[in-house]
């Protein structure tokens, strides 16, 4: 018998509440679908998934994408969200799986299909293996593959969550910011636009434009990037611990590149790790995952 689909209005949980839901590997029964915006190919195979999942009695719950700037303060809410969901499907490029993760800040795994993105190097299939790699899915075969994530505070305030980074940059481009750099107790001051901090699932995003290295995915550590410094600042790859930033001059943060925020001169932001790592469905070990995402 087929399942209706179930549109109900999607519930808010807290952080410690998204402690509470687990994937069922051998009983996956309500999934979650998140599309890229106005894409004809992503609605069309999100189509093709509900069905797939409809004939297996999978409950489904399209969820339409939003806007984190939209919310009226800048606490991050985590929700909209969905009441014992076992599975994100994400149907796109890099863009929507990474807020696939904003979605959902838990550890629901998210499995990512490459569909209208430019490289997809989150993304574990392309569109010709859906059929394929849903059924694996369904019978338990396949592994999680967990990210960790980073998270800015500033004053009474929480960020989103990156999974890629985030980027400190000047707002007045006629005036140079010093920026001040605290780790374990030590300060760098130095000139410079701006500052990118990363994991090693963003070393292959905005880091490596920026010349920085290619960390590995699994690596547990975090690299700070200068963005033109005036004494030639080089690259910093650390272990994960706190960082502290603040500058003379107002900056603007974003986050995973689609979140944007103000933060005034002469305030620290503290960037640290986030407690619950992002977690992907994978269905084939990979060992360099990002040079082959990258062509090499």
């Amino acid at each position: 018998m087929l399942l209706k689909l179930n549109y109900k209005i999607i519930m808010h949980l807290s952080l410690s509440d998204s402690y509470m839901i687990l994937l069922m590997t051998s009983n996956i029964r309500n999934v979650a679908i998140l599309t890229k915006n106005h894409t004809l190919v992503a609605t069309e195979s999100k189509e093709y998934i509900t069905k797939l999942l409809i004939e297996k009695n999978i409950e489904v719950y399209p969820i339409p994408s939003f806007e984190i700037s939209d919310f009226p303060t800048l606490q991050y809410k985590f929700g909209p969200t969905l009441e014992k969901i076992d599975l994100i499907i994400s149907i796109g490029g890099d863009g929507t799986t990474l807020r696939a993760f904003r979605f959902y800040p838990s550890n629901v795994p998210v499995f990512s299909i490459n569909v209208g993105g430019t490289r997809g190097i989150l993304s574990e299939i392309k569109i010709d293996a859906i059929a394929e790699s849903i059924n694996m899915i369904i019978e338990g075969n396949f592994f999680y593959d967990e990210r960790i994530r980073i998270q800015v505070s500033y004053l009474d305030k929480l960020f989103p969550p990156a999974l890629n980074d985030v980027l400190l940059f000047r707002s007045d481009l006629t005036r140079t910011p010093s920026i001040t750099i605290t780790y374990r107790g030590d300060k760098i001051i130095q000139r410079m636009d701006g500052l990118l901090i990363s994991t090693p699932t963003g070393s292959t995003g905005h880091s490596i434009s920026l010349g920085g290295p290619i960390v590995h995915e699994e690596s547990d550590c975090l690299t700070i990037n200068p963005i033109a410094p005036i004494n030639k600042l080089p690259q910093l790859v650390v272990p994960v611990d706190e960082i502290l930033v603040s500058s003379n001059y107002k900056l603007e943060l974003i986050v995973d590149g689609q979140d944007r925020f103000s933060i005034d001169p002469d305030q620290t932001i503290s960037v640290k790790r986030f407690p619950i790592n992002a977690r992907f469905i994978r269905l084939k070990k990979r060992g360099l995952r990002q040079i082959e995402k990258l062509g090499f």
